[in-house]
């Protein structure tokens, strides 16, 4: 997995560079901390489909 991606910013409103500040391996896949370049926003991301920052419809 790369250094650095980049991803939607709700705090900068735009797309922005997030680099990985941590990384783990959880029973569902690896933990991966990122934080954006220019607001120090940050999300987790565990595998490919679970991060605390999308949006859940009921």
């Amino acid at each position: 997995m790369s250094l650095e991606i980049e991803h939607y910013c709700p705090k900068c409103g735009e797309e922005r560079d997030f680099y990985r500040t941590a990384s783990t391996l959880v029973h569902l896949g690896e933990k991966t901390k990122w934080r954006c370049t220019e607001c120090d926003y940050g999300f987790v991301k565990i595998g490919d489909d679970i991060e605390s920052d999308a949006e859940v419809a009921a």
